[in-house]
Parts: structure tokens; C-alpha cells; sequence
């Protein structure tokens, strides 16, 4: 049950009834606001409807709000309608209208906020895509749990999705991979390498690589030229690094449906060309092609800028800063040109929604890709990128040395292996995406209320300890039919109506998550209401008639008990969609 949905439910119905009287014109439900007001004390719903409607009806919009509040105070569900500041609706409900909410998280329990399945074609989220040159990093790691978790929250909210990673498979990088492969392969044969070319990866990360590479050819491959045993070396090493990367992905429960190969878009079809000749031969016939020269860069230096005549994409007719070349001056596809092939397949394989899940370096890419997505899907596909900032990585206060086993940073494996899976995906999702985040390898292990993975898990843990101690003060804990039919109204004190409050806000902020692609509000909800549920407990310390667990008064007891069922089924919710474990006891 959402309580806003309902709420606005009635605003639409009295101002139809206004409109029937003559005052409006149809109203654009669109444009209305339900939400909670930014201060409590002014009530529990605040809305803008009058506010929205004023201009149309050519009336004031404090003396339209003063009408249509009066028509919401005959609602039984509502309490009082107060007008305040230029125009705005704050409404009180009745004490009935929250045991209903609550009613609905009992009976609904971990699925409470669910929204039922759309009919619709799948929303893409590619995430992690990273090259396929050596273990993930840390950012890597912010990227894999914030996609991961976006999706799990879309299909919370009702939408099909489509967990992507794009393999870059193709390019100078893998080149440079075989060859680092290839320098520990004669090194896995007895031969003193020294020390690693530098252009070259120099991890230990690829010894292994270069063992088996060892195993399975012998000395085979230092009889052969560089263009005979790149192409091989090149491929083995690349399936060993995807292994790898599935293998550090498994570690933190990162899942995805569809593995994609970049070089598999230069793969020519029946019609003899490959994905990307395709693509640009689609913008040509849109007259999105041309031949001609670009200015030099005013100001930073343009990557990809050539003082001659290049095969350009008209990239500023969507938005885009410049016009962009496909093609390198060998006749070879720019990265650029690649890239819109990948995401023109996505949109010729049904997904209309586009998600991308990139590292804040890739910034200054967004608004050429999000004006090549809008031009070869005719604007039916806005992509929405989301940037992933840098990670830091602490420990008690001081960064964190790079690994020996990477070379020059930190894997996420070693992360993961030291703190746990919970403690990275939680604290990667406790930060706006777009925002720095530093990593305190001591801190998020900590057994304390400043490690908010903790004090979360926590909250869930001592929900399922009260059980435990009704079912020993009682005999058996209260059966689901009793919590069901509980008597709400015992729940009187402030911190029991705020704590029923916060539950009625799950729903909603399903909704508005999802809608926004933005995780990490889950994050925060399950910190102030396992905040708030803390604070609670702490109280009847001090007050005994608060405490979950009254001898003396089993009806009262009940109804507590009834929250704190209400409370763990949210938590255990919102950490399923942080997939985060919803522990039953901390040890």
C-alpha cells in the first residue's frame, strides 16, 4: 500500500469535483506533487495541486488551495487540510490511515513496495565493463554494486531488465595484454625476463597466465612470429582475464544475463558487412554522414582531432560539442564508432530504456554517446549514463598502499577477502554515486553505530532478538493472524507514530528510486529507520511500559511486536535490493 498513491487519489477526485463546479479546467495529474512536507510538524502530505492549477483557473493560488482543502477535510482518511505560504496543502491523516499501511507491511511482509511485473520491453544496464587487461580495482568494484543494485531495485519496481557487460575485446589494449602475457610465458619456459618493458602490464596477476600458456603450448610459441602467436596469446589471455573478472564479480554476488564482445560487432554478416560498417552506412542513409575537416580545439586539446578530411558523425545536431570522426586514418573504426554500433545492437535487440554504468574519467564521453544513442535510435532511446566517482581507499585515516599482485592499485578481490561482501556493497551504495567516496577498510568492520552497515544489519539482527524474547516470555511468540488483528491504536508514544511513519515511506521511495536510477536512497532510508528503531529500543530502557515485551500487557505487546515484524521485513527488503545479508543474530 502506498499511502501518497491514496492521498493522491482524493486530491484528483475533489479537484474533479471543482472542475465540475466550473472552478478548473481538466487537471493534468502530471504535474502534481504527494509528498511528505520537509517538517513533520506541519503534518504528514504536503501537495502543490493548487499551486498547479491556479494560472489555468485564472484564480489566486492561496484562494484555490483554501478551496480544495475544504474539499479534503470531508475525507474521512483525512484529519485536517491546512493552507500555507503561497499555496501549498499540508494534510494531517487519521491515526487508522497508518494501521492500514502497517497492516499491508504485516501481510505483505519482505515484499512490501513491490510493484507488480510491467509488460515491457527489458531496460539495459551495462555496468562494470571493464578491460579485460587484469583484476578489478576498487572503482571498478563502486561501478559493479551500483549497477548490480539499480537493477535489482527496477525489477523490485516492476520493470524487466537486462544485466549487460560489454567485454572491450578489441583494440590496442589486448594487443598490449598478449604481449605482457607473452613476456611471462617465456618467463614460465626459465627465461630471465628482467624487468617488465614499461607500455607493458606488470602484474603478477599474469604469471599464471603465462604458465598455462606454458602448459599448453611448450616452447611452440617462441618459434613463431609476433603475428602468428599474438593472435593466440591474445585470445587465451583475454578468456583468462574474463575468468578472473567473473570470478572477483561472484565475490561480491554480481550477476549479469548477457556477456557482449566488441569484437564480435567487426564479425561481418550475411549482407557482408559487420555491425559497424552497418551503423555507419544507418547514419549515412540519415544524412548523419559526412566528409570534412574539424577546427582545431579552442581550448583542451580533442583526442580525436586530425588536421584532414575525416568520415564525421553530425554529432552537434543532437547536442553533442563537435562533430565526431568514425573512421582512423588507417580506415580502422574509431572507439567512438564501435561504440555506437554496441548500443544501436542493444536498441535493435528491444531494450528502448539504456542504462550505462561508467567511471568518472569517462565524463567528457557522455554527451557524444548520448547524442549518437538519440540519432541512430530516432530519438526513441535517451541513454542515461551514470558516473561513478573514485573510491579512496583508507585504512584507520591513511591510504592504503598499492598491491603487489596489480602492479599499481589495489584489487577489489583483496577488499572483499578482508572486509566481506557486505561491508563493500553497503558502502559503496551509502554515497551518491556521483560523489567522492572514501573507503575506510577499519572503519567498515567496526562493531559500532558509526559503521552504518553495521548499525543496519544490526537493526534487523535485534528485530528478530525481540521475537526471540516474546517467544520466551510467552511461550510462543504472537501468531501472523494476531499481529494482524492487532490493536494499532496501543501504539501512542511519538517515537512508535514516527517509526509507523517511516514505514509508510518505503513504497514510495521504491517508486522514486527506481525512477531516478538512484540506489543509494535505499541506502539511507534503511539507515534512519534502523536509526529511529534503535532509538526506540533505547527508550523503553528508560520508559518500561515502551518496551516490545510487556508481561503485564500482551495487548500492547502485540501491537509493538507488530512493528518490529514491520520494521525487519522492510530492512531485510531494502538490503535485498543493496544485496546486502539481512543477518538474524551478529556475531
Amino acid at each position: 500500500m502506498n499511502i501518497f498513491d491514496a492521498v493522491q487519489e482524493k486530491i484528483l477526485l475533489a479537484l474533479n469535483r471543482l472542475t465540475q463546479e466550473g472552478l478548473l479546467s481538466a487537471p493534468d495529474s502530471r504535474r502534481i506533487t504527494v509528498e511528505p512536507p520537509r517538517d513533520p510538524r506541519h503534518g504528514d502530505v504536503a501537495t502543490n495541486a493548487a499551486m498547479v492549477f491556479a494560472k489555468g483557473a485564472k484564480s489566486n493560488p492561496h484562494s484555490l488551495a483554501e478551496k480544495l482543502a475544504s474539499e479534503l477535510s470531508s475525507d474521512p482518511l483525512i484529519a485536517s487540510a491546512d493552507v500555507a505560504g503561497p499555496g501549498f496543502i499540508n494534510l494531517t491523516l487519521i491515526p487508522a490511515a497508518f494501521h492500514d499501511v502497517l497492516r499491508s507491511a504485516l501481510a505483505e511482509g519482505a515484499g512490501f513496495g513491490r510493484q507488480p511485473p510491467r509488460n515491457s520491453p527489458p531496460i539495459n544496464v551495462e555496468y562494470v565493463s571493464a578491460n579485460p587487461t587484469g583484476p578489478m580495482h576498487v572503482g571498478h568494484g563502486r561501478g559493479a554494486v551500483f549497477g548490480d543494485s539499480l537493477a535489482t531495485l527496477l525489477e523490485f519496481g516492476g520493470d524487466p531488465v537486462t544485466r549487460e557487460y560489454y567485454i572491450n575485446d578489441a583494440g590496442a589494449q589486448v594487443d598490449v595484454l598478449a604481449r605482457s602475457a607473452f613476456m611471462r610465458y617465456r618467463e614460465a619456459l626459465g627465461e630471465d625476463i628482467g624487468a617488465i618493458p614499461q607500455g607493458l602490464y606488470p602484474g603478477d596477476y599474469l604469471k599464471p597466465v603465462g604458465v598455462a600458456l606454458a602448459a599448453q603450448y611448450g616452447a611452440t610459441l617462441n618459434r613463431q612470429t609476433e603475428a602468428e602467436w599474438l593472435p593466440l596469446v591474445r585470445q587465451f589471455s583475454i578468456d583468462a582475464m574474463t575468468g578472473l573478472i567473473r570470478h572477483d564479480l561472484a565475490a561480491l554476488d554480481v550477476k549479469h544475463d548477457v556477456f557482449f564482445s566488441e569484437r564480435s560487432l567487426t564479425i561481418s554478416g550475411a549482407d557482408g558487412l559487420d555491425a559497424v560498417q552497418a551503423t555507419i552506412e544507418d547514419l549515412r542513409n540519415k544524412g548523419l554522414i559526412y566528409e570534412g575537416r574539424l577546427p582545431p580545439p579552442k581550448g583542451a586539446p580533442i583526442e580525436d582531432w586530425e588536421d584532414r578530411e575525416q568520415t564525421l558523425f553530425r554529432a552537434t545536431s543532437f547536442g553533442d560539442d563537435v562533430d565526431r570522426p568514425l573512421l582512423k586514418s588507417d580506415g580502422g573504426y574509431t572507439y567512438f564508432a564501435s561504440d555506437i554500433a554496441y548500443h544501436r545492437s542493444k536498441f535493435l535487440r528491444g531494450h528502448r530504456v539504456q542504462i550505462d554504468v561508467w567511471g568518472a574519467d569517462h565524463g567528457g564521453y557522455v554527451k557524444r554517446m548520448q547524442a549518437a544513442v538519440k540519432a541512430v535510435t530516432g530519438g526513441e532511446v535517451e541513454l542515461d549514463v551514470k558516473l561513478c566517482q573514485l573510491v579512496k581507499l583508507m585504512r584507520e585515516g591513511e591510504p592504503v598502499k598499492m598491491s603487489k599482485r596489480a602492479g599499481d592499485f589495489v584489487t577489489l578481490r583483496e577488499v572483499v577477502d578482508e572486509v566481506g561482501r557486505d561491508a563493500v556493497r553497503f558502502m559503496m551504495l551509502f554515497r551518491k554515486n556521483d560523489a567522492p567516496l572514501e573507503f575506510d577498510l577499519a572503519k567498515v568492520i567496526e562493531q559500532s553505530k558509526e559503521n552504518p552497515v553495521f548499525y543496519v544489519q544490526y537493526g534487523h539482527a535485534r528485530c528478530c532478538s525481540v521475537f526471540k524474547q516474546a517467544e520466551i516470555a510467552f511461550g510462543a511468540a504472537p501468531t501472523d493472524e494476531e499481529l494482524l488483528g492487532a490493536s494499532f491504536d496501543k501504539l501512542s508514544d511519538e517515537s512508535e507514530i514516527e517509526l509507523v511513519k517511516r514505514i509508510a515511506q518505503y513504497p514510495r521511495l521504491i517508486e522514486q528510486a527506481a525512477a531516478a536510477h538512484e540506489p543509494h536512497r535505499i541506502a539511507f532510508y534503511l539507515h534512519e529507520l534502523a536509526s529511529q528503531f534503535h532509538a526506540l529500543w533505547n527508550k523503553g530502557k528508560d520508559a518500561p511500559h515502551l518496551r516490545f515485551v510487556n508481561l503485564t500487557d500482551r495487548d500492547s505487546s502485540v501491537a509493538r511486536l507488530a512493528l518490529v515484524r514491520a520494521v525487519r521485513d522492510v530492512i531485510a527488503s531494502g538490503l535485498f535490493i543493496l544485496g546486502v545479508a539481512a543477518p538474524e543474530e551478529m556475531r
